[in-house]
């Protein structure tokens, strides 16, 4: 490297570049011998130069070379001998000679290696009787200063920690970097590889080396730890010429101190090694690993980096996706494809690679080939892989049967939850799912037992032993689930099993740990997430639990059982945010999902939402066969309390929204008759007999308050509000108005305000002095709600005003007026409690009061 300014050398030299130049400058007739020292690239020869030209401008003559004896040497001039560790025994032993003398000047640069005797020992007189100066790496401090003397670049700081990062702060690269960096059209920007001028700069270097060194070099490029006794074996050589190449690498400057390679370096080593030779080492490399029973997928993940996995043969890329499958199953596949690219037949373990990683039409091909022709060994995983694929495409009933054919004890486990699923507990009876099917009791084929117990005690049992059950089979996969094949996970079942017993806290913590821990890999991470923004969006957090399922919905499209939760999740979130446009939007590709993916157990809570959603739309005709279906199913189990109640509360919000009272009735009775089952039960069961009075003009505030605050401790903290909220709007009594107004406001998340945004009372009550005296004003006229639905539909008042043929001052006023009857300090208030108390136009406070139910 040339350095072309005295700035640049003492870049070189850091803080001893003043004093030494200095020192020249001030006396440059006194006798001084400097020995420069540093590994190739480091600036010895530009530091060199500059001392030379230091003497040269004090009036000295400069020579180069050494004399053959002591004695032919100026003591007026300045002897410059540049990579002294070349020269040969007895030119060293004059310039040692020479440095004993202590009346020349002499300025010595040479390598650590090769380090003869005689070099040693010029070197003991130079440290002795002279100065040494031993070059090191820039520090990033140094980068940056020799970077802001570059006009075109600056010292940007993501610039000048790119550079160091590098180069290591080889000054020979940093040069080179930069002048690649310069030479960009483009402006300069900070990438993850260094410009290609750049890295041809090193071809001239690496074709100086000998063989040896750069077999060393492209063993190195590999980037992964080497033994000496393997490197020994690839480089064929014995220990002792392996430290010496190790040793003249490092001398070259092209080998860190830590014995790696800087990444401008191992660029460079890669791009510019002959491919045969780099294809030789790389295969003989993994071989060794192979054979010495090491693992292989670090190797083979840096020659992935490097953009040369076709060097890797066949049996390396299969046994390093082996070892990702575990961890990182899409990288398995991606591995496993290479192999069978590189000639090896495509397996079993490929398509297991492919089904956890997600890519289940790839896991279904293979799977199919393999039904067909593989052995009996690979026919049996291939039949599970395709029974899970099944499963998450909600072809149950058919995952079963491939479940059953393959014996094992977790497919037979699982074979007895699909089995239930669909509604077939006979068939769920004859399949143990238990040790007896034969095979080792592991935490796979015990934690499929387990969920196997919980479904099945979810329909005859109380359900905390059934949310026991499958929240231990979760955990017995938590500690290394990422590599199983699951129909679906213990944890989803779990969380479904919490969340239609109001244990909402649970689910969250068992999906919390799902998530975290990969149970079922990338296959399964989609289902817990959208199980998790729907407790979101039943606790009313619509805003988390929308980012949260956009997140969970994006990449790959959803298989049909996600995509039915995800449609049925963003209609959900939808309806309560009385978003009508949205509502409509999603209700085509909903009613599609519903259609892709057959009635079972596990889809009931999607099915029921949409449900709601449909009565809202006036379309719920189109959803009846599926709701026929749900129940038809819940029937073939002996309508288990646990997965029926949530449906009769949807089924109660889906009639009343479509304005049918008898159908709201039989949904109420059946709740009441299921209280004692589970608190859900319990809860919603209370609720609906107070909602269904609300609605027939019957309003007792205490009963109401108490069974919104039920649904609010049970976690429904929407459907809280809005019982709360519409109770409000129906009661003729000012003082209980205020009161439920002030709860949902509460239940909603929001604090308790009084009129024109006053605090409460001390006594924690709000004031009502302040009520307006008719307390029918407190109800919303048909005009008022029309209003109020395109307010949170999000339109100006101006496109209100058009839509309803009025001004937007009249809409003003109607707003500010609605604001002034429910009571809210402001419009962020207001619109939240719209949201509650104007959900849908069908319960609005202008249609009369439901009739008296029917005698039985």
């Amino acid at each position: 490297m040339i350095m072309s300014s005295v700035a640049e050398a003492r870049l070189v030299l850091g803080k001893r570049s003043t004093a030494l130049l200095g020192a020249v400058a001030a006396d440059p007739g006194t006798p001084l011998a400097v020995g420069v020292t540093g590994p190739g690239g480091h600036g010895k020869t530009a530091l060199l130069t500059e001392l030379a030209r230091a003497h040269q401008r004090a009036g000295a003559t400069v020579l180069e070379g050494v004399p053959s004896r002591a004695g032919q040497v100026d003591p007026e001039a300045v002897l410059l001998v540049d990579d002294a560790h070349l020269l040969d025994d007895a030119r060293l032993e004059t310039l040692r000679r020479l440095v004993d003398a202590r009346r020349y000047r002499l300025l010595v640069g040479y390598r650590p290696w090769p380090r003869s005797a005689a070099l040693a020992e010029l070197t003991d007189a130079l440290k002795r009787d002279g100065q040494q100066v031993v070059l090191t790496p820039f520090t990033p401090e140094q980068t940056g200063a020799y970077l802001a003397g570059v006009p075109e670049l600056g010292r940007r700081n993501d610039l000048v920690a790119f550079v160091h990062a590098q180069t290591g702060g080889v000054p020979r690269d940093v040069e080179r970097l930069v002048r690649g960096l310069r030479g960009q059209e483009e402006p300069v920007t900070v990438s993850t590889e260094p410009p290609r001028p750049a890295v041809l700069q090193f071809g001239p270097d690496l074709d100086e080396l000998a063989s040896g060194v750069r077999r060393l070099l492209l063993a190195v490029a590999a980037g992964v730890p080497l033994p000496a006794d393997l490197l020994g074996v690839l480089l064929d050589r014995t220990p002792h010429a392996v430290e010496e190449l190790v040793t003249a690498t490092r001398a070259a400057g092209l080998l860190g101190a830590d014995g790696r390679l800087s990444p401008i370096v191992r660029r460079a080593v890669i791009a510019l090694s002959p491919a045969t030779e780099r294809t030789a080492v790389w295969r003989r490399l993994t071989e060794l690993q192979l054979g010495r029973g090491a693992a292989v997928l670090p190797l083979v993940l840096s020659l992935r980096a490097a953009g040369v996995l076709g060097d890797c043969p066949a049996p390396a890329l299969q046994a390093a996706a082996e070892e990702a499958l575990s961890g990182e199953p899409t990288l398995a596949a991606e591995l496993f494809a290479a192999a069978t690219a590189a000639g090896l037949p495509a397996g079993a373990r490929q398509a297991v690679a492919a089904a956890l990683a997600g890519d289940l039409d790839a896991a279904l091909r293979l799977a199919d080939r393999l039904l067909a022709a593989a052995d009996p060994e690979d026919r049996v995983e291939a039949a599970t892989v395709a029974a899970t694929a099944l499963a998450h495409r909600g072809q149950v009933s058919r995952s079963v049967e491939l479940y059953q054919w393959s014996g094992s004890p977790s497919a037979a486990a699982f074979a007895a939850v699909g089995a239930l699923a669909v509604g077939r507990p006979a068939a769920a009876a004859d399949m143990p799912g238990d040790d007896r099917a034969g095979g080792p009791p592991t935490l796979h084929a015990s934690a499929a037992r387990l969920m196997a117990e919980g479904v099945r005690e979810s329909l005859t049992g109380p359900p905390t032993t059934a949310l026991s059950t499958l929240v231990q089979a979760a955990a017995l996969l938590e500690p290394d689930g990422r590599a199983v094949l699951l129909p679906d996970s213990p944890a989803a079942l779990a969380a479904l099993t919490a969340i239609h017993c109001a244990e909402l806290d649970i689910a969250e913590g068992v999906l919390d740990r799902a998530v975290s821990t990969g149970i079922g890999g990338p296959l399964m991470a989609r289902r817990h997430r959208l199980l998790q923004a729907w407790i979101l969006m039943v606790r009313g957090h619509t805003a988390a639990a929308e980012g949260l399922a956009a997140v969970a919905a994006d990449q790959r499209p959803l298989e049909s059982r996600d995509l039915l939760l995800a449609s049925a999740l963003r209609l959900g979130i939808a309806r309560r945010n009385s978003d009508l446009g949205a509502l409509h939007q999603g209700w085509g590709p909903a009613l599609e999902a519903v259609v892709r993916h057959p009635v079972d157990l596990f889809t009931l809570l999607p099915l029921g939402e949409l449900a709601v959603v449909g009565a809202r739309l006036g379309d719920l005709g189109r959803l009846e066969p599926y709701l026929r279906e749900a129940w038809l199913l819940l029937d073939r189990l002996g309508g288990p309390a646990l997965w029926s109640a949530p449906l009769h509360w949807t089924g109660l919000h889906a009639a009343i929204l479509a304005e049918e009272p008898a159908v709201a009735d039989e949904h109420v009775a059946a709740l009441l008759a299921a209280a004692d089952h589970s608190r859900y039960a319990a809860v919603v069961s209370a609720a609906a007999a107070n909602w269904v009075e609300v609605l027939r003009g019957v309003v007792d505030p205490v009963r109401v308050e108490a069974a919104a605050r039920g649904l609010h401790d049970a976690g429904l903290y929407w459907d809280a509000a809005r019982l709360a909220g519409q109770a409000a709007i129906r009661t003729s009594d000012r003082r209980a108005m205020t009161s439920l107004l002030e709860c949902a406001r509460v239940l909603q998340g929001r604090p308790a305000t009084a009129r024109g945004g006053q605090p409460p009372t001390g006594d924690g009550t709000a004031p009502v002095a302040d009520a307006v005296t008719d307390p029918a004003q407190h109800r919303l006229s048909d005009r008022e709600h029309e209003v109020a639905e395109l307010v949170l539909a999000g339109l100006t008042y101006r496109e209100i005003g058009d839509r309803l043929f009025i001004s937007a001052k009249t809409v003003e006023h109607h707003v500010a007026r609605m604001r002034t009857r429910l009571n809210c300090a402001n419009r962020a208030e207001l619109l939240a409690l719209l949201r509650t108390v104007v959900a849908d136009r069908s319960s609005s406070a202008g249609r009369q009061p439901w009739p008296e139910r029917a005698a039985r």
